[in-house]
């Protein structure tokens, strides 16, 4: 992989792979610079000349917030050829799950080719003519996010077509130490989990798509000519609301900077019967279900004293939305909970998902149950969890499972590390 370090020498060294010194532990002084402005400031001739495709959607903005297509398209030299767009679609305004189809931007002109529709997989008519694929999209760093699934894919495609790839970096939304969850079963891998990561891997798409080359197409026998434009006055221990950007909803249902942190595990809830928020004002935050007692469940919930995380009953009713179709008891009342950070240092995101998982059956073994399609297996990436939990294991117990797969991931990632 080549990285951009002529650009990111520009930040005075703080983009140094590995640093322990206090100044890291120093409050942010300088706003961090994306990939994209790393690149469009320094006069790199990477883009010029070149017929460029963009994977990119509506989280593809600059810090002044103009789109990286507008600023490229704006950029002499510089000929944006085609926009290729992950779930949701360019805008970000399509229903998870939704496919989405080809089109043309109205404000541009340029061709968007949707990667979540027919295919999911950029088709080599699609490439004709490129000479250069770039990926600029903000993701939350977990394992079923499809954006991920969309980076691996336009990679493998950049690697058969023999086209140069290019990542545009961006931050993690947690501090670049937090992982968690089991490694995923080669048997449950998804469009919604390709690859061999846990559910919370906390690298950059940069950090990722060096990933993606060793982990992903080396074992198929492919590589790309990977460049990554690193980001400036970035460390590993940011959390996104220190690096002075503005926060954008990656996707419709992940509106705050909170949820995002929250989701990694508060999505498992997808995969069983109960609500998790969806058509309500915090998506992922309210988990609940017409036959769930919330008094009872934060109760039992707040007697676990998980770090980091507190939990109050509350009743809410789905509804649907331009952005979410049939949500789950539509126009029901459910009693539940609704989920808070309240230290964001010391959370673990998927315990705390599994814990709401367990205590729901728990309370409710008759009445909570998994998705028959098997959403559940596909979305926590190891079959024992949900058998676990079936059986009534606590959540301590079934994490414990996963530890020794998830401490090696821990050491194997510190090799892509870029900051």
């Amino acid at each position: 992989m080549k990285e951009m370090s002529a650009l990111a020498d520009k930040t005075s060294g703080q983009n140094s792979r590995q640093s322990s010194t206090v100044e890291d532990q120093k409050p942010v002084r300088q706003k961090v610079k994306l990939g994209s402005e790393m690149l469009l400031e320094s006069g790199s001739n990477i883009l010029t000349g070149k017929q460029m495709g963009i994977i990119t959607n509506h989280t593809g903005v600059l810090s002044n917030g103009s789109h990286v297509v507008d600023a490229m398209k704006n950029t002499p030299g510089i000929d944006v050829a085609a926009v290729f767009s992950p779930e949701h679609g360019f805008r970000g305004d399509a229903p998870a799950g939704a496919h989405v189809e080809h089109e043309v931007d109205q404000n541009t002109g340029i061709q968007i080719y949707s990667l979540y529709g027919e295919h999911n997989k950029p088709e080599k008519s699609m490439l004709q003519g490129i000479d250069l694929l770039v990926y600029d999209i903000q993701d939350v760093g977990t394992r079923f996010y499809t954006y991920i699934s969309t980076l691996a894919l336009a990679m493998e495609a950049a690697a058969e077509n023999r086209i140069p790839f290019v990542v545009l970096d961006r931050p993690l939304v947690s501090a670049g130490d937090t992982v968690g969850g089991p490694m995923i079963q080669d048997g449950l891998r998804s469009f919604i989990g390709m690859l061999p990561l846990p559910i919370l891997y906390s690298l950059t798409p940069g950090e990722l798509a060096g990933f993606i080359q060793d982990e992903y197409l080396r074992p198929k026998g492919l590589t790309t000519d990977l460049q990554v434009v690193r980001m400036g006055y970035y460390r590993r221990s940011m959390w996104y609301d220190e690096t002075g950007l503005p926060w954008r909803p990656p996707s419709p249902n992940v509106p705050t900077f909170e949820t995002a942190i929250i989701y990694p595990g508060a999505a498992l809830v997808e995969g069983t019967n109960v609500s998790e928020g969806r058509g309500t004002p915090c998506p992922f935050k309210y988990i609940g279900a017409p036959f769930v007692n919330g008094d009872r469940l934060a109760e039992l919930l707040n007697s676990h004293e998980m770090p980091g995380v507190s939990f109050q009953s509350i009743d809410f009713t789905p509804h649907e939305v331009s952005f979410v179709s049939h949500p789950r008891f539509k126009d029901q009342v459910c009693h539940g909970i609704e989920v808070s950070v309240t230290d964001r240092e010391k959370l673990k995101a998927v315990e705390v998902g599994l814990a709401m998982v367990c205590a729901l059956k728990n309370l409710n073994p008759h009445e909570v149950g998994f998705r028959a399609d098997g959403a559940f297996d596909r979305l926590a990436g190891d079959k024992k969890v949900r058998e676990m939990v079936e059986r009534g294991a606590g959540y301590r117990e079934i994490a414990a499972t996963w530890e020794e797969g998830l401490s090696k991931f821990r050491h194997a990632r510190e090799k892509y590390f870029l900051y």
